[in-house]
């Protein structure tokens, strides 16, 4: 048997390309709903996707109003990149090669930017839970102008990570 090409991910899942770079689907959104934390807007308890991104591609910087946790499923290290609002930089690696310091989840709080690529060949398939729920409504991709200079000792991380 073949090893699976990310065209057989994308078909077999029914992934669709997302905004931010990649491809995702929705799989689960909870029935319950409670009010969001920052807009105390009605959200879903909780919500997961697929999301697969090739590498050569990448997630730009964007942030939630929600806590959003990364599982890496299959495929090449996933590298994410996230900024805190006070600018903090946090690099980490997301795959099976625990001896080697990844990890098969992470946990980006609520309102912190964050971008990723694949490292090396191939493609990442990740798992993407938010809680409260995602909400396009809760969803922010500044542009490189607008981070640029709100973190400006991150120029070249901004502009490796923005369109």
């Amino acid at each position: 048997m073949s090893p699976l090409t990310d065209r057989d991910v994308i078909a077999a899942l029914g992934l669709a390309p997302h905004p931010e770079g990649g491809f995702f689907r929705e799989m689960f959104r909870a029935r319950a709903t409670v009010p969001a934390p920052v807009t105390g807007a009605t959200r879903a308890a909780s919500t997961a996707i697929y999301f697969l991104l090739r590498a050569g591609d990448f997630s730009a910087f964007h942030s939630v109003k929600s806590d959003e946790v990364w599982h890496h499923y299959l495929g090449s290290t996933l590298e994410l990149h996230t900024i805190d609002p006070r600018g903090r930089h946090q690099r980490v690696e997301l795959g099976a090669n625990l001896l080697h310091g990844e990890r098969p989840q992470w946990v980006v709080p609520a309102g912190t930017l964050q971008a990723a690529r694949v490292i090396g060949d191939g493609f990442a398939l990740c798992g993407c839970t938010v809680s409260p729920g995602f909400d396009f409504a809760d969803f922010s991709m500044p542009a490189r102008s607008e981070l640029g200079a709100e973190f400006p000792a991150l120029k070249d991380l901004i502009e490796s990570f923005t369109r």
